[in-house]
């Protein structure tokens, strides 16, 4: 893998796989150790916008001025991408420095299920960030694979199933409380989740990501759909992606407001059938890439390629996070 560039090198780690001869992910090291990831980036934006393309991730390790929440932005910024603010997201965050913000808040004995970023909403980021800045005890990977190799084992193995999905996409529905609950992997409230305490502001916020809200008592009812569970990842030939949050939900979407299996529906209303989304489980593990994290790591993901997840761990872990457009 040639880079034209001093800053970087390649590296091989065991966990990395090869997916129609394409290694997934690509990881860069250090070419010098003087090199500056900061200044590498914007040296080779190009040159990793096509890389990213090709593979899907990239995990950028060894650069060992990358150490704070602080200088982390300044990598996230030094690509160029625009932030994407985080409106509709389930999970719970806290806005670090800039565009940088907590990975999902929830405890470190959960697991969180494989999933693209906010695909249960229209407007989700093409870019994702990870950093390092605690490595935890143990555990605590953040898996990936590759969306287009879910979808295509899954058209395989229950192609009825997908041909349904594909003509009517899946509903997705979560209850929110009015604050964000930090013992649930799904608790932001309704007043993060939507930026604002105001009602009618919230309202007409889910009435442009096409979101209709039940309010109650103590709190307030999202139903988000039908839309598209399969995509057409047009910047890779037109192959279609498994792009979408139901294994997620069905699986993850569990808390004292929300029973997961009525979490996400087939676009009709229909239940998903159990047999196959524990299937759909075992193809992400199967096919997917556990890095374990190390301190000063950085991990882009192209989030309409790749799907990622988050095992459990032994604190203490400090992964940040940058969505952009």
């Amino acid at each position: 893998m040639p880079t034209n560039s001093s800053a970087f090198a390649e590296a091989k780690i065991p966990e990395q796989k090869s997916h129609g001869g394409v290694i997934f992910p690509a990881v860069l090291t250090p070419a010098a150790a003087a090199a500056a990831l900061t200044a590498a980036v914007k040296e080779q934006r190009p040159w990793l916008d096509s890389l990213l393309l090709k593979h899907g991730a990239i995990l950028f390790r060894g650069f060992d001025a990358i150490a704070t929440a602080s200088d982390f932005n300044d990598v996230v910024e030094a690509f160029g991408y625009e932030e994407l603010p985080y409106v509709g997201g389930a999970a719970p965050r806290t806005n670090v420095v800039g565009r940088v913000f907590t990975a999902n808040e929830s405890p470190p004995d959960q697991k969180i299920p494989f999933h693209h970023e906010m695909a249960q909403v229209p407007k989700y980021p093409t870019k994702l960030f990870f950093f390092c800045e605690t490595e935890p005890i143990s555990g605590g990977e953040t898996p990936i694979v590759p969306s287009h190799v879910v979808y295509e084992r899954m058209k395989e193995k229950h192609p009825e199933f997908v041909d349904k999905l594909e003509k009517h996409g899946v509903i997705y529905t979560r209850v929110l409380g009015e604050e964000d609950d930090p013992s649930s992997p799904i608790g932001r409230g309704w007043k993060s989740t939507f930026l604002t305490a105001d009602k009618a502001v919230a309202e007409e916020r889910a009435a442009k990501l096409n979101m209709k809200v039940e309010w109650a008592e103590d709190g307030a009812k999202t139903i988000m759909g039908p839309i598209p569970a399969i995509k057409e990842d047009e910047t890779r030939q037109q192959r279609k992606t498994w792009f979408n949050s139901m294994v997620a939900a069905y699986t993850g979407w569990e808390d004292k407001r929300n029973d997961p299996k009525k979490a996400v529906t087939f676009g009709n209303g229909d239940p998903l059938p159990d047999h196959i989304i524990y299937d759909c489980l075992s193809i992400l593990e199967e096919e997917s890439v556990a890095i374990p994290w190390r301190k000063g790591d950085v991990l882009l993901i192209d989030n309409l390629a790749v799907l990622h997840a988050r095992k459990p761990f032994t604190p203490p872990r400090r992964i940040l996070a940058s969505l952009c457009k």
